[in-house]
Parts: structure tokens; C-alpha cells; sequence
């Protein structure tokens, strides 16, 4: 796998709560130089991206981030203006409480109504694996593809942990037919991103994957 087939899986990510305009616009440019498949940035930073840059880089954004217990009417006041704003790609936490005390048909719910709002734009749902039991793992795998998300995806960055390769793996066994894995958080080796896209992850959500790339690029391996 080439450095480049790398960096097309990549969400270039920054997400700190002190990130500058000009990290913004580095990450930005980074981005469109080395083809990476979207910047993931602080919803507060969506509308001057677009404005700046229109259309590329792909703008993802956060929804809910990063524990995910806002109330479903305030994600979605999130979704609608994120999208309006020029994002064409929203992560999404999910309420992890509501996952805890069962309440599985309010995650279904609250993911279907993003999903609304959302429309023909591409919705990642985080579901903060580290927090879970593997039961909640499987049956979050089936909730997500029945509110017809595009993707699953492990992790904030925020949490106790981040991604692992179990979870890649047990995602794959239980999402259905057209919904794809995002891993995010820890994963910063080369040997990481093309093992953890080897084993079924479409996207990888990352802050340190241009930096280690871009030096193999220029050097020619």
C-alpha cells in the first residue's frame, strides 16, 4: 500500500479546543496538497473553510462532541447548520448514557433524525467503543446501519481510549451491506494505518498521519 492510497483514507483532523485560524488553514492546504479525504474541524471553523476555500478540501465536522449526552434537538440544530454552512460530512457522538440504560430505540432515533437533516451528505456515527461492553459494540453495529448511516466509527480521541484493531474487526462481522468503518485515536505509526485499513477501516481520523507521510513522500518511499 503507497503512502498515497494511505492518505486518501485519511480525515485530516484538529479538533483541540485552542486550535488557531492559521493551524485551521495549515491543516487545510496540508490537505489539499496531499490528497487526504477530508479536514475534520470544530464546527465554529466550518463556515469560514468554505468561505475561504469552497468545495476542497472536503469539510468534515463534529456533532455533539466529544460525549455526546446533548440533547437530540440541539444535535440536530448542529447537523442542519454545519451542512449549511459547507460541511458535506458529519461525525456524530452518539448518547452513550442512553446506550447504558438501554435505551436503544432513543440511539436509533437520534441517529435517524441526523441522518434527515443530513440528507445525500455523509453521516459518521461515533459510538466511543472504549466505554462499551462487546454486546453494546454488536448491537450499536445493527442500530447504526438501520438508521441508514454511512459510517461507524469507534472513537472521539476524547475517550479513556481509541481505536483497536478487535474493534475494526468486530465491526466488520456485524455492520450491514454499505456502511463503512471510521477508526479514530491512537492510531499514528505507518505500520497502524495500513494495518487498521487492512483490516476494514475505509476512513482513518488523524492528526499525525500528513506529518508522517509527507516526509516518506518527499523522500521518495
Amino acid at each position: 500500500m503507497t503512502n498515497e492510497e494511505i492518505l486518501r483514507r485519511i480525515d485530516h483532523t484538529l479538533l483541540k479546543a485552542v486550535s488557531s485560524w492559521e493551524e485551521i488553514k495549515t491543516l487545510c492546504d496540508e490537505a489539499l496538497r496531499y490528497k487526504t479525504a477530508a479536514v475534520c474541524i470544530p464546527p465554529s471553523y466550518v463556515k469560514p473553510v468554505y468561505e475561504e476555500y469552497g468545495s476542497e478540501p472536503v469539510i468534515a465536522t463534529v456533532i455533539g462532541f466529544p460525549l455526546g449526552y446533548n440533547i437530540a434537538a440541539a444535535k440536530i440544530l448542529e447537523a442542519e447548520k454545519a451542512v449549511k454552512s459547507g460541511a458535506t460530512e458529519i461525525d456524530m457522538v452518539i448518547n452513550v448514557g442512553d446506550v447504558k440504560n438501554g435505551h436503544f430505540d432513543w440511539v436509533l432515533e437520534e441517529i435517524r433524525l441526523i441522518k434527515k437533516v443530513v440528507g445525500n451528505h455523509i453521516l459518521k456515527v461515533i459510538i466511543e467503543t472504549c466505554y462499551l461492553t462487546e454486546d453494546e459494540k454488536i448491537r450499536l453495529c445493527g442500530i447504526v446501519t438501520e438508521a441508514g448511516a454511512d459510517y461507524i466509527k469507534t472513537s472521539t480521541g476524547f475517550g479513556t481510549a481509541g481505536a483497536t484493531l478487535a474493534d475494526v474487526k468486530l465491526f466488520k462481522q456485524h455492520i450491514g451491506v454499505g456502511v463503512k468503518i471510521k477508526a479514530a485515536g491512537g492510531v499514528k505509526t505507518r505500520e497502524d494505518l495500513e494495518t487498521f485499513i487492512t483490516a476494514g477501516a475505509d476512513r482513518i481520523g488523524t492528526s499525525s498521519a500528513v506529518k508522517l507521510l509527507s516526509g516518506r513522500i518527499a523522500a521518495g518511499y
